[in-house]
């Protein structure tokens, strides 16, 4: 009856490092267990938020846009951030809004908060989100749940 998310998020280890200059960031996969590196995207492209994929410093606010781009996909059954490839992916995470109107009214203002373009206007923690979950109707907050039909879901929703 409960959805866990679980290895979320960014790694950083060591000190922070100052911001590289160079325009064209490289993108790369790195090894398990290595540092995250000032410069290098690292990360799948349909989650990164917009500071991620233009290779600038990232913090927390980084992990609430991924959230958010999950939360939209788990009400939504799509992605807000669309391309043919890796770079038509990066951007439109950089330059296009994802479609509100096709997620459920009570979590478009989650959602538009999560998914703000601009870390300093995104939600600061990911405990906020639990203030616009609680400002919902409990009615409202239970059909804002996706309904999962898997087999082994529905047996025991009868």
């Amino acid at each position: 009856g409960s959805v866990k998310v679980l290895d979320f998020g960014l790694a950083r280890i060591g000190a922070p490092q100052p911001e590289v200059t160079n325009d064209s960031p490289t993108i790369q996969e790195v090894p398990q267990g290595s540092p995250t590196i000032l410069g290098t995207i690292l990360g799948t492209a349909a989650y990164m938020a917009p500071e991620q994929a233009r290779g600038k410093t990232v913090d927390k606010r980084a992990d609430i846009w991924a959230f958010g781009v999950v939360l939209y996909e788990m009400v939504t059954a799509k992605r807000p951030f669309v391309g043919e490839d890796l770079t038509d992916t990066l951007a439109s995470v950089v330059k296009s809004e994802p479609d509100l109107s096709a997620a459920p009214p009570q979590l478009r203002r989650l959602l538009a908060k999560c998914l703000q373009k601009d870390p300093k206007k995104r939600l600061r923690d990911i405990g906020d989100v639990w203030d616009y979950l609680e400002e919902l109707p409990r009615r409202d907050r239970e059909e804002a749940a996706p309904t999962c039909t898997a087999c082994c879901c529905s047996e025991s929703r009868r």
